[in-house]
């Protein structure tokens, strides 16, 4: 089946394309030794064709989107998409999707994991299972297209008394059993605070955060 080609509407860009990763798309918020998260939807890294260019890029879709197509890696799909405005903020090149469809669904592979290549899970699941700090090159190199790896972009409130002080970066993060082979957790994570203050995001964070799962879970 030829993929379909929407019009572009209102300043988007068309795009199509097979999806050769499917993760969550998630922001971080970090103010010293407090965090928060946001739970955007998910993000497809795709190899195909956006404004006329072949190549991969990435889309950002919503959590009812993913919930009515259950896209997962080797489906083709297609759509219209705005390129996102801060790149600091977005995981994805493209955001704000219309005319999504589904041009032709793949066999669902059934690999032995890792890497976990199926229809990722509700929000409300990796909400539930956390997550544990990921080395970027191990993620690079191993991750990148398990449903359980996340690329965050993280917004540092420097000082809470001055909200607007802020500083922007990205981190990996694993939400898998933690009996995977591949994973990697890398060196501890440091948060500026004001006065050039520091908090160092310790191992016994990531095992507070995942201590109601099981090895395997």
């Amino acid at each position: 089946m030829s993929p379909a080609h929407p019009d572009p509407v209102a300043g988007k860009v068309p795009w199509t394309g097979k999806i050769i990763a499917l993760q969550p798309r998630i922001k971080l918020m970090r103010s010293f030794d407090q965090r928060n998260h946001a739970y955007q939807g998910y993000a497809l890294r795709l190899r195909g064709r956006v404004a006329g260019e072949e190549r991969e890029f990435s889309v950002g879709i919503g959590k009812a989107a993913q919930a009515k197509h259950a896209f997962h890696v080797g489906d083709e799909v297609a759509g219209a998409a705005v390129p996102v405005a801060d790149r600091q903020l977005e995981p994805v090149e493209f955001y704000k999707v219309s005319a999504l469809q589904l041009v032709s669904r793949a066999v669902q592979p059934a690999p032995t994991p890792p890497p976990w290549v199926g229809v990722p899970p509700a929000l409300e699941v990796y909400r539930m299972r956390g997550h544990r700090r990921l080395d970027v090159e191990t993620y690079a190199a191993s991750c990148l297209s398990c449903i359980w790896g996340c690329r965050m972009p993280v917004e540092i409130t420097l000082d809470q008394w001055n909200p607007k002080e802020k500083q922007y970066r990205f981190e990996t993060f694993c939400y898998g059993p933690k009996s995977c082979p591949s994973y990697r957790a890398g060196a501890t994570r440091t948060v500026p605070g004001r006065a050039g203050m520091q908090w160092e995001e310790e191992d016994w964070v990531d095992e507070d955060a995942t201590a109601q799962r099981g090895p395997d879970d």
